[in-house]
């Protein structure tokens, strides 16, 4: 039997699907990583004022983080269409439904790292003449990046599963291929774009680790401390 011959036979693994269809999986894939880099990105530029905005005002604590609770509940279905009217069938619309996601994870992880800062470091800082906007810059969000970076990755993973709805309006990345191949089942579509969707999120996670451990050596020297 021929490796063509998986094609007709709707094997699961099939090489001559790969071979053949190898510049739309590559499309799809760079639609994917696309949308997922810019909806965590922007997620990044709204949650950190949000976030801000909640340690300089507690009272408005309850409201941010319930609304954005709330948000990541709505069925991702209801949410693309309760935001069709205003962005119609474009990349827009996917992408502000993936922001909106992202923004309790985002939120909450920005607070736990700023939270986390010792009292005393902060007084050191003002001691030595730091005002506020430098104490944040140069002091709070480096010994806050540790939190942060989790909640980017936690992000990035949830957003490229979801990233897979916006298949719905034509904008779905590998999600794409996985509509496209249910109504006749294609074995060979649905578990290449499954599995390049798993690899995707598990890249992402261990290069933004990397990056994590870059940003952040001192905490790779506490560990390694630690475990002496």
């Amino acid at each position: 039997m021929s490796a063509a011959n998986c094609l007709v036979t709707n094997d699961w693994i099939c090489g001559e699907y790969l071979r053949t269809r190898s510049a739309e999986l590559t499309d799809a894939t760079l639609q994917h990583v696309g949308i997922t880099v810019v909806s965590v990105l922007l997620g990044l530029l709204v949650a950190f004022p949000l976030a801000l905005l909640v340690r300089a005002r507690p009272r408005l604590a309850a409201p941010v983080l319930g609304l954005t609770t709330l948000l990541y509940t709505v069925p991702s279905l209801a949410m693309f269409s309760l935001l069709l009217p205003f962005f119609g069938l474009s990349a827009a619309l996917v992408v502000t439904g993936l922001v909106l996601y992202s923004l309790t994870i985002l939120v909450r992880n920005i607070l736990a790292g700023l939270d986390a800062v010792p009292a005393e470091t902060r007084e050191a800082a003002r001691g030595m003449g730091y005002g506020g906007g430098r104490l944040l810059w140069e002091v709070e969000l480096p010994l806050a990046l540790p939190a942060v970076m989790a909640g980017v990755r936690m992000a990035t993973v949830s957003t490229i599963a979801l990233t897979t709805v916006g298949s719905i309006v034509g904008r779905g990345g590998l999600g794409n291929l996985i509509e496209d191949a249910l109504p006749t089942f294609f074995k060979a579509q649905v578990l290449a774009a499954s599995v390049l969707c798993v690899l995707l999120a598990v890249v992402a996670d261990l290069a933004l680790l990397g990056v994590q451990r870059l940003l952040t050596p001192w905490a790779r020297i506490r560990t390694t401390r630690g475990a002496v």
